[in-house]
């Protein structure tokens, strides 16, 4: 366990980086689209799923969340009590506004480029998930048909703890997190609120059913999840057309929760889809080592 003292912001306003949107949503620019505007780098869903990483919008519509999951980078704790919902439309419109006020600082940023910073002021790819469970928001599948509207593509990742959303929303792109595997798992590495397993299994059986583009991540954390034949079964359960399986990162909050030697490397993380292959019908289809992730699609 954690023993150091970690900086805590007190309040919502206090978290460096964010923009606030009405009662309940945020939006924050993520690192690789600050280094994509300068030509460094950009985020693995460019180099796995071709969406340009300046113009992705990184949101939530939901600042709460029904687990507390140990890997999670986000001040849990601050998330507030929300008493009145947003509508769609206002969350979208107020969401790309906050996203060109997080992105004015750099027209005077040296190494910045240019073309790509204008391109950036439009956003094309939003990626719903950034802190606490969006589905939480009671109007996710309006939420994203807004953004559909606006051409832009739509990622949504979700816990898997609502059903009920997983099955209306119609992103581009739909992503359940899981890092438990079974029913003892879910409760020592998600601390859910509630009995909420049931649900991810639910969720997962809808998957399998939908039409559209589906992800399994896989949130690897070492000497606790890395077992790739606990896991086969959840995923042959949602036949997803994707599977990432993704090292648990030691940054922000859950440095309070885990070591650093929690975080395996990308060789582990290699490894773990390598078995997996033989025990699944899914084939490692391409890496990005930078970020310990692997991913595996359907054969």
């Amino acid at each position: 366990m954690q023993t150091k003292t970690l900086k805590t912001p007190k309040t919502l306003k206090d978290l460096k980086g964010y923009q606030i949107v009405g009662n309940h949503s945020a939006v924050k620019t993520c690192l690789w689209l600050k280094k994509s505007l300068k030509d460094e780098g950009f985020c693995y869903k460019q180099k796995f799923y071709g969406i340009s990483s300046h113009r992705c919008l990184q949101m939530t519509p939901a600042l709460k969340c029904n687990l507390g999951c140990i890997h999670c980078w986000r001040p849990l704790d601050l998330l507030p009590e929300i008493k009145e919902w947003d509508e769609p439309k206002f969350i979208v419109e107020e969401s790309i506004k906050a996203q060109r006020r997080l992105l004015s600082g750099f027209f005077g940023t040296k190494g910045v480029n240019m073309e790509k910073l204008r391109e950036a002021q439009e956003p094309n790819q939003v990626a719903i998930s950034l802190i606490g469970e969006p589905t939480l928001y009671p109007r996710i599948d309006e939420l994203v048909e807004e953004f559909n509207k606006r051409g832009m593509t739509t990622f949504l990742v979700t816990n898997g703890t609502n059903p009920r959303a997983v099955e209306i929303a119609d992103p581009y792109q739909l992503y359940i997190s899981l890092t438990a595997y079974d029913e003892e798992s879910h409760k020592s590495l998600n601390r859910p609120k509630g009995n909420l397993w049931d649900k991810i299994n639910e969720s997962l059986k809808i998957i399998s059913e939908k039409d559209g583009r589906t992800v399994l991540r896989l949130t690897l954390i070492k000497g606790l999840n890395m077992k790739p034949e606990k896991f086969a079964p959840l995923i042959e359960k949602a036949s997803p057309k994707f599977v990432e399986a993704k090292a648990y990162m030691h940054l922000g909050h859950s440095r309070f929760r885990l070591e650093r030697d929690a975080m395996p490397s990308h060789e582990e993380i290699r490894k773990f889809a390598e078995s997996l292959e033989k025990i699944s019908d899914y084939r490692i289809s391409d890496e990005s080592p930078i970020s310990r992730v692997v991913l595996l699609e359907r054969g």
